[in-house]
């Protein structure tokens, strides 16, 4: 049976107090509800309640050993949701919170297993947007938010995105601005740690918090294998996005790496009627096959930002398979890249030929 669902907007914390107000009191008393953040829109419900998440796992399809991501408001709703605080999460959150970053502790008794997908750890956030923080704030409770897409298929970085994967399995969506990274937040782990007991922090997911600004802060940082490969068969999760095939349209995604010579070359001897290709501006024009651009080569963040807007154009379109010109793995780049490996389960042709 569906359930109706309320279509709230809220682009204001000020000026649209009360619709945000109605928000904060659906989730506060279990139910689930779309809600902006900078990166992708979230499904949000009580993360402290069982049956909230479970209602979130239901709406959107997920395998409940997929952990969910849990947001605060405060530096101070951070402390109860894990055992520990050391430093180094404390070094993190100063620079980066509100922001893209979410980071990985040992959770303490008061996380549900639903929401940490059954496993010891707990991963939080402080979103930068402002209906986001305004939403928590007024829900009195921190919030797992996972992406407010149906499991598998390209997040949702508009509010309508929500509307069309979710109306009728959820109790709200809040109608707010476009999201402005277009990926999920990075992913950092700091449960491993060496024989001397210092942390090892390891990169699980990439994302607008990149790698070399997290190496510029902490010194070493580790780089999971799920970031670039597929995990192993009945291998745990320890991240959202890191164990499914995910993020991915009904077009078959391939990925192309290689100089623009190349790509072109591939695509006129292999491009079939229904193909797309996604690709930079430099690459344009294709002949061989209808494209869309994703930004100039160099320009990881608008790639970011474009990446699942096209992805779910291309479904529009009825397309049946997606040539996706490989970005650089540097920066933002290598969270689009980790999208795109994920989005076409890791089929990744390297092209031979020179070329730029």
């Amino acid at each position: 049976m569906e359930k109706e669902t309320l279509l709230l907007p809220a682009f204001d914390p000020v000026e649209d107090g009360e619709t945000i107000a109605l928000a904060g009191r659906i989730l506060r008393e279990g139910g689930i509800a779309a809600i902006p953040t900078e990166t992708v829109y979230g499904l949000a419900g009580n993360a402290l309640d069982p049956e909230a998440t479970k209602k979130i796992y239901a709406a959107k399809g997920r395998p409940s050993d997929n952990p969910l991501i849990v947001h605060i408001a405060e530096l101070a709703e951070w402390s109860p949701l894990v055992a520990e605080l050391p430093e180094e999460a404390l070094v993190l959150a100063k620079r980066y919170w509100p922001g893209p970053l979410t980071i990985i502790l040992p959770k303490s008794p008061l996380v549900p297993d639903s929401t940490s997908g059954g496993l010891p750890t707990v991963a939080v956030r402080m979103p930068e947007n402002p209906v986001a923080l305004a939403v928590i704030r007024a829900a009195g409770v921190p919030l797992a938010a996972p992406s407010a897409n149906r499991s598998g298929s390209p997040s949702p970085t508009t509010w309508q995105h929500c509307a069309d994967d979710l109306m009728g399995r959820v109790e709200a969506i809040l109608q707010s601005a476009d999201c402005q990274v277009g990926v999920e937040s990075t992913v950092l782990s700091l449960c491993q740690r060496d024989m001397d007991g210092k942390i090892l922090p390891r990169l699980l997911r990439p994302g607008a918090v990149t790698l070399e600004q997290l190496r510029e802060t902490l010194g070493e940082v580790l780089v999971d294998r799920g970031v670039l490969e597929q995990l192993e068969a009945g291998e745990k999760a320890l991240s959202p996005g890191m164990k499914y095939k995910h993020y991915a349209p009904a077009a078959e995604v391939i990925l192309l790496e290689g100089g623009t010579l190349p790509y072109r070359a591939w695509l006129r001897e292999h491009a079939q009627p229904g193909d797309w290709a996604i690709c930079f501006e430099e690459d344009l024009p294709l002949e061989a096959v209808p494209a869309r651009s994703y930004g100039r080569k160099a320009d990881h963040a608008a790639q970011a930002q474009k990446l699942f807007l096209l992805l779910r154009e291309l479904d529009r379109l009825e397309a049946k398979r997606i040539f996706v010109h490989s970005p650089q793995r540097d920066g933002v780049g290598l969270a689009v890249y980790n999208r795109l490996a994920r989005a076409a389960a890791f089929r990744v042709v390297e092209l031979s030929g020179a070329g730029e």
